[in-house]
């Protein structure tokens, strides 16, 4: 289940990002990198 939503976490973060970038908005990209930091938090609780 958490393997799951660390993909569906890091898909969105990336098409959040790609899109930002595409039209030059600076909050969908700040967004996304969220979504990176928050799947990064959940993988790290899961090795503890």
């Amino acid at each position: 289940m958490k393997n799951t939503l660390l993909i569906i976490l890091l898909i969105i973060a990336l098409a959040m990002v790609v899109l930002g970038i595409m039209n030059g908005m600076i909050p969908p990209i700040l967004t996304g990198l969220g979504f990176v930091v928050i799947a990064w938090l959940i993988y790290r609780i899961r090795e503890v």
